[in-house]
């Protein structure tokens, strides 16, 4: 009895010192973890956000859908233009005399295909939908809308995924902790976001050290 008492006693320290050790270690390794699915999901983000805001300078709103866009950065191009100021005499009725007439005129120089612009030689544009790590293939989900500001219809866009997702295989207790999370040095909430549908915004609500890693 002795021998097994022993026996069982060492085996609850060892559970005990397991559980310690991933107590304290659980935290660092999900970190770990999650800076590096973020890195890639954000990186996406930016992405989009980058042929988002090509769409909507050339067709003044933005797309709402992904085949939209890829066909977009596809095949859309910019027009590069450029400004000069110019000057005529022209009578003018009012004063019966003929008076200076400053302009801007606007010059057509030529045009340069989006893709290169945006994304050079690289084809990732195609698969900018597809949601790193996702378990079984989920998407960002990607919506454009008008919304009123001020007496102007402006447009916006968003495009996001739940931490969830990306972070799949991670303790239960972890994730929840993650979904709640609010501060200055974390992705704030239970999704990864960029744009808005109710503030005419571009930004992530990801930190500063994202954008850091990326460069």
């Amino acid at each position: 009895m002795k021998t097994i008492l022993q026996i069982v006693l060492w085996i609850v320290c060892i559970v005990f010192g397991y559980l310690i050790y991933r107590s304290v270690t659980g935290p660092i390794e999900f970190k770990k973890v999650k800076e590096e699915r973020f890195s890639k999901v954000i990186s996406k983000l930016k992405d989009i956000r980058n042929a988002q805001e090509a769409y909507k300078q050339v067709n003044k709103r933005y797309a709402n859908d992904f085949n939209s866009l890829v066909q977009f950065v596809d095949t859309g191009k910019y027009t590069i233009t450029q400004k000069r100021d110019s000057s005529y005499m022209e009578f003018d009725k009012t004063y019966q005399i003929d008076m200076l007439k400053e302009v801007t005129i606007v010059d057509t120089l030529g045009f340069v295909a989006v893709k290169d612009s945006l994304f050079k030689n690289d084809d990732r544009y195609k698969t900018m939908m597809n949601v790193p790590y996702a378990q079984n293939d989920e998407k960002f989900t990607l919506k454009a809308d008008v919304i009123d500001k001020n007496g102007y219809r402006v447009p916006v866009f968003e495009a996001r995924v739940a931490k969830d997702v990306v972070l799949y295989d991670q303790p239960k207790d972890l994730k929840a902790r993650e979904n709640a999370q609010v501060g200055v040095e974390e992705v704030n909430g239970a999704y990864i976001i960029v744009g808005s549908l109710n503030e005419v915004s571009t930004s992530g609500n990801w930190p500063p050290i994202y954008d850091k890693k990326r460069d």
